[in-house]
C-alpha cells in the first residue's frame, strides 16, 4: 500500500435498504400508555416515517411493569384500534399491530401461567430485563414460557451491563430456544460505544434472531436514517432475520 492508498478516503456505502426488514417488532406507539408516543400526531409521525424507511408493518410492543407502566391487554389493545381508526381515516398504507414488553418482574410468571400475554407471529413475546442488576430466577422464567407454548424474545441483549464483553450468554440461551433481539440504534451509537461494540459481536457471532428500532420519539428514526451507511447494517442484509417471516 502506497502512502496515498494510506490517506485515501474509505468508501462511503448507501444507506442499508430497511425494507429488506420489512416488519419491526419493538416500538412504543400507542398514545400516552408509556414512555413513548404522547399524543396521536406523535404516532402518526412515527409511522409515517416508518413508511418511508421501507417498513411494511409495525408491531408495537408498549411496556408492561408494575412500577411503572401497569399496562393491560385491554388498555393496549383499545389504544391499537384507536391508532388503526386514524390511520384508515388519513389513508396511510402501514400495517400495525400490538403486543407488549414484558419487564421481568414479580407480576409476570403469574401472567404467564394464566396465559395473558400479548404475543406476536408464532406466539413470541418480548421480554426485557433491569438494565444493570443481573435477574434472578431466569431458568423459572424461560421454563414458565416454554412449557406454556411461549417463544421467549430477550430485548435489547447488547444493553445489559453485566452481560457486556461476551456474547456466551446469548448463544446460550439460543440452544435452549430463546431468541435474542438488537436494537438497530444500538449500531448507530446511540447508547454509548460499549453498547455498539456489543451489538457487533452480537452480529459477528450470528447470536441473534431479531432487530427492532425500539422507537420511542421520531428522533429515534431520525437518528436510524442518518447511519444506514454503516458497514454493520449492512451486514444484516446476510442473515435470514426472523422479523422477514412473521
Amino acid at each position: 500500500m502506497g502512502i496515498l492508498d494510506f490517506f485515501k478516503k474509505k468508501e462511503t456505502l448507501p444507506p442499508f435498504n430497511l425494507g429488506s426488514i420489512a416488519i419491526d417488532i419493538h416500538s412504543h406507539l400507542i398514545p400516552g400508555i408509556d414512555d413513548g408516543s404522547q399524543s396521536m400526531d406523535h404516532t402518526i409521525a412515527m409511522l409515517t416515517k416508518f413508511k418511508e424507511l421501507g417498513y411494511k408493518k409495525v408491531i408495537t410492543t408498549p411496556h408492561i411493569m408494575s412500577d411503572g407502566f401497569p399496562n393491560t391487554p385491554e388498555i393496549i389493545l383499545n389504544g391499537l384500534n384507536a391508532v388503526r381508526e386514524e390511520i384508515s381515516r388519513i389513508g396511510l398504507d402501514i400495517e400495525i399491530e400490538a403486543a407488549a414488553e414484558y419487564y421481568f418482574d414479580e407480576t409476570l410468571i403469574p401472567k404467564i401461567k394464566n396465559k395473558e400475554l400479548l404475543t406476536f407471529g408464532d406466539n413470541y413475546v418480548l421480554i426485557e430485563f433491569a438494565f444493570h442488576s443481573p435477574p434472578q430466577f431466569l431458568d423459572q422464567l424461560f421454563f414458565e414460557l416454554q412449557t406454556n407454548e411461549y417463544r421467549p424474545v430477550i430485548a435489547h441483549f447488547e444493553r445489559y451491563i453485566y452481560y457486556l464483553g461476551s456474547v456466551e450468554k446469548a448463544e446460550e440461551w439460543r440452544t435452549k430456544g430463546i431468541n435474542i433481539q438488537i436494537n438497530l440504534n444500538s449500531l448507530t451509537g446511540h447508547y454509548g460505544p460499549d453498547i455498539r461494540k456489543q451489538a457487533e459481536r452480537l452480529i459477528d457471532a450470528s447470536a441473534f434472531d431479531f432487530v427492532g428500532t425500539d422507537c420511542h420519539r421520531i428522533e429515534h428514526l431520525m437518528i436510524l436514517q442518518d447511519h444506514l451507511h454503516l458497514p454493520y447494517f449492512h451486514k444484516l442484509g446476510r442473515f435470514l432475520l426472523k422479523n422477514k417471516v412473521l
